[in-house]
């Protein structure tokens, strides 16, 4: 496409492997390569929020640098792009190396999110994505930490299109995300795209004293005036030892919810910055 000019933008997330000099190796006979160091793993999220931040076009195109997005589709990206598109998504039909517990995990996380939220998150949607200056410009406005990158486009809005493609075997090295990883950027991302984890302790709260007020209103009537057999099992410190251990295991689990949101709060009022480069070339 030589109506075009671009630049390309490595971002080194604080690697160990001598990417970094290879990087450069080739930044200095190539003036359409750039690249941002980092001076430690800040996380694949923060990276790609960096590239976002020092591009310079009228568009961007975000790809993983494991070589399983398919290059040969940026042109049509880029028709779509022409065409009036804001944000052109690439939508993942089928990836191999996935496992049968990352693709149910996978499809649960897509589920709840969706349920939960009030961004509509496309399953299986990927950070191989163009997105207008536009869209450059008002994600650079975003302050959070804790983010999800595709997430927040997202809810930016913005007219969008759709491209379908088979992801590919890795060429080279294992991937870095396992399964706990996984799990912390899906909550996080319940976190930062929705309430409703926090307003699950108060939906506790109500059912658990409707249920134990109920409960206990019917053992009190069926032991003490109505005699029923299934009532008069309960001993008095049988029933309070139960009502006892729920509680205080529903009381635990709403905190454990509170300080999740708490500790979103810290990091975002401490407000370091989200990554610190060690060098770059822009």
């Amino acid at each position: 496409m030589p109506q075009y000019s671009f630049e390309i933008i490595f971002v080194n997330d604080g690697s160990k492997d001598g990417s970094i000099s290879e990087i450069e190796k080739i930044a200095d006979t190539d003036q359409n390569v750039r690249y941002i160091d980092f001076s430690r793993n800040f996380g694949k999220e923060v990276a790609t929020t960096a590239g976002i931040n020092f591009c310079k076009g009228d568009a961007a195109i975000m790809i993983d640098s494991d070589l399983q997005h398919p290059i040969e589709l940026i042109p049509e990206f880029i028709k779509k792009w022409e065409a009036g598109s804001e944000v052109v998504i690439g939508v993942r039909k089928v990836n191999k190396s996935d496992g049968f517990v990352k693709k149910i995990g996978s499809y649960l996380f897509y589920k709840i999110i969706n349920r939960i939220s009030d961004v509509r998150i496309i399953p299986n949607a990927t950070d191989f994505r163009l997105v207008d200056r536009n869209v450059i410009d008002e994600f650079n406005r975003f302050t959070e930490t804790n983010r999800m990158t595709r997430a927040l486009i997202d809810w930016l809005g913005f007219r969008r299109a759709y491209i379908y493609f088979d992801a590919r075997k890795r060429v080279n090295g294992t991937a870095s995300y396992n399964f706990t990883m996984l799990f912390k950027l899906a909550m996080r991302s319940f976190v930062s795209l929705s309430l409703l984890p926090l307003m699950v302790a108060g939906y506790l709260g109500v059912t658990i004293t409707i249920i134990s007020g109920v409960a206990g209103f019917y053992i009190m009537l069926g032991k003490y005036f109505f005699h029923t057999p299934f009532a008069s099992t309960f001993s008095d410190s049988e029933s309070l030892a139960i009502l006892i251990v729920f509680l205080v295991g529903m009381i635990l689990i709403s905190i454990g919810l509170l300080a999740v949101y708490v500790a979103n709060i810290h990091r975002e009022v401490i407000n370091r910055p989200m990554y610190v480069i060690r060098k770059k070339k822009i």
